[in-house]
């Protein structure tokens, strides 16, 4: 039998997406409608608010107005990135001590709290974190457990198949395309680059893309009489991490749509090719810096100007912007059809907490897509876009971009 659950602690941590304020939202009104007794907090600013035993509580007030959250974007609760099994990090930050273990410094916070139930929400990195912090707890005989949500926009966490938030960033990349997409018409020969988020997984890149020329065909109409040609507007090459892209041949054909429509607009993942690019900083001397999980910054990366410096000098462009959507698409409150998901995510999340059961809390893939506790020892990031999907390789036949080859960046020169 599971033991009674008393108190629940949620924490949101990693980079923001539009299922954050919603999720916390939606475990509140369940907890409140299931097991309205249950005492709940929120760990400040994810796993630092925990090691440093910092959190808010719960009121009746919150409870009662639990789903205005889900009107909201970002975490009312703060985000960080803390690793707990990277010591030296934790140390360096001030958050333990020298000689302390973070994992034992985070399970003694959760006891003394009194807390039978950690909720965490996150992408693959926070809830590998929860993995090796439910494999401590349990090793070390502490009586909680741990249930994550996935969220992360990339939508890159095996096996989980829809990540929470994802559609809405896709959604609002789109939206945010609609409008800088007109600065193509500031300068003749005008390349313009929207750099996407995803590290790894180009699944956003190509979502966006694809929501972007729905909405071109479905909510814009046009007067190419008078300069207003959907073609000028329409995306004309889209990259991502999975895929190799041949600089000198879509030059050509990148060209031939500059001359004849005088702009051309290029998605790209913020991940695409960034070993290569990461290579060619260093044999410059160079320093990439990275985060608490070893990731590149891609900031300093920085993929969208290389390859709009790179295509702007191929195809002669006169002007040459790069925009990023991450911040503005991450950020939204969660569409209907996310906020669908993340409803029923959350009671899932409820009633396992409730039984005793771990795990992260999604559609699992290899379940049919059924949504269930997946088991912590299931999950990782880094999960790759599919190429070869149909609905990817008809965009770009579409848009007269050959077929993506499963190969990285061509080697930089």
């Amino acid at each position: 039998m599971a033991k009674e659950v008393k108190k629940v602690a949620f924490l949101t941590a990693g980079g923001l997406a539009p299922c954050l304020s919603s999720a916390i939202g939606f475990l509140i009104k369940q907890y409140t409608d299931k097991a309205p007794n249950v005492e709940m907090i929120g760990y400040i600013n994810g796993y630092m608010g925990l090691l440093k035993g910092e959190s808010i509580p719960v009121t009746d007030v919150v409870r009662k107005n639990a789903l205005v959250l889900t009107m909201h974007g970002g975490s009312p609760i703060g985000n960080s990135r803390v690793k707990l099994t990277n010591v030296k990090d934790c140390v360096k930050r001030g958050l333990v001590k020298e000689g302390e273990d973070p994992l034992k410094v985070a399970a003694d916070q959760l006891v003394k709290d009194g807390v039978d139930v950690l909720h965490t929400i996150g992408g693959d990195d926070t809830n590998t974190t929860a993995a090796d912090l439910a494999d401590y707890l349990a090793k070390n005989n502490y009586p909680l457990i741990v249930v994550g949500l996935p969220k992360t926009v990339d939508n890159d966490v095996y096996p989980i198949k829809q990540s929470l938030g994802a559609w809405t960033a896709a959604e609002e990349g789109a939206k945010f395309f609609l409008n800088v997409v007109k600065e193509n018409s500031a300068n003749p020969r005008a390349l313009t680059i929207h750099e996407v988020m995803g590290r790894n997984c180009g699944w956003l890149t190509y979502k966006t893309a694809f929501y972007y020329r729905k909405m071109l065909e479905r909510k814009v109409k046009f007067l190419p009489e008078f300069g207003l040609n959907m073609k000028r507007q329409d995306v004309h090459a889209i990259y991502v991490p999975e895929s190799r892209i041949n600089f000198a041949s879509e030059a050509k054909r990148l060209r031939a749509i500059m001359d004849e429509v005088d702009a051309v607009n290029i998605f790209v993942s913020e991940g695409a090719g960034v070993s290569e690019i990461i290579a060619e900083m260093k044999r410059r001397g160079e320093e990439v810096p990275v985060d608490a999980f070893g990731h590149p910054r891609l900031d300093k990366v920085n993929v969208g100007q290389y390859v709009g410096r790179r295509f702007g000098e191929l195809l002669g462009a006169e002007k040459v912007q790069v925009f990023k959507s991450g911040y503005f698409a991450r950020s939204a409150k969660p569409n209907p059809k996310d906020l669908r998901l993340i409803s029923k995510c959350c009671a899932k999340a409820v009633e396992c907490a409730l039984s005793g059961v771990s795990g992260v809390v999604g559609q699992d893939e290899d379940a049919l897509g059924k949504i269930r506790a997946c088991e912590f020892s299931r999950i990782k990031g880094g999960k790759p876009f599919n190429v070869r999907k149909g609905s990817f390789r008809a965009m770009c036949k579409e848009i007269g971009q050959p077929n993506p080859r499963k190969k990285r960046f061509d080697a930089v020169k």
